[in-house]
């Protein structure tokens, strides 16, 4: 009877160790998706969104590791689908964000593609959250017709067709129950404010990075409980 006690006693502390051992490694993980405004060009990764959204989640205390980003400049809906189903990803990720298709405008790809590309990169990226669409983060397109660039090219119908964009993407996150964060507003205001822009005079800054941040942070501190 002793050597019974003993043994179960030894067990359940191998258990309780073990259950203890799976409660810390409770790390959250993040993959973001998306293009140019993704991974922080002409201002270097370090400042692009993601990380400075994990910086500040990490400031909140919440435990955030360091993004997994897909993305790369010039890509198209087209070009993120195709790099997801070569990319190597261990989902389920705990929070996964999308911001795509100033591409497809840019380069004059018929808008009547994007509906269902965006769909499948909004669907793939509920499964790749492990089919949580709540922890599935959609950002609008930024409006980079006020930057210096655009002004140069044909500012109204950049804005005209990338609001065209950003109405078919919100009601494909808010169909799917994806939370959709408009950020579009915050890049409108690089028309007055140049501290707002990159060097390169199209792409956003740090410092609009950050603005993004504080209105993408709360959203995600208020689904992980924070």
């Amino acid at each position: 009877m002793i050597y019974f006690k003993q043994l179960f006693a030894i067990l359940f502390l191998i258990s309780f160790s073990f259950i203890g051992c799976q409660s810390q490694d409770s790390t959250i993980s993040f993959l973001a998706l998306g293009d140019s405004y993704t991974i922080g060009e002409s201002v270097g990764v370090e400042n692009s969104w993601p990380v400075q959204l994990s910086e500040q989640l990490r400031a909140k205390g919440l435990d955030v590791a360091d993004p997994k980003v897909i993305a790369q400049t010039g890509w198209t809906t087209q070009d993120l689908k195709k790099a997801i189903a070569e990319a190597d990803l261990n989902p389920p990720y705990d929070f996964v964000s999308l911001l795509i298709g100033v591409n497809d405008q840019y380069q004059g790809i018929d808008i009547s593609k994007y509906p269902s590309n965006f769909s499948f990169l909004a669907e793939k990226a509920i499964s790749l959250a492990g089919d949580k669409p709540h922890n599935v983060f959609i950002l609008s397109i930024p409006d980079y017709g006020v930057t210096p660039f655009g002004q140069q090219k044909n500012p109204k119908k950049i804005a005209t067709e990338l609001a065209r964009y950003n109405a078919i993407n919100k009601k494909i996150a808010d169909s799917l129950g994806i939370h959709y964060i408009n950020i579009t507003p915050i890049s409108k205001k690089a028309k007055t404010n140049p501290d707002l822009v990159a060097s390169d005079g199209l792409h956003p800054s740090a410092k609009m990075y950050n603005q993004w941040v504080k209105k993408v942070a709360p959203v995600v501190l208020d689904e992980f409980g924070k």
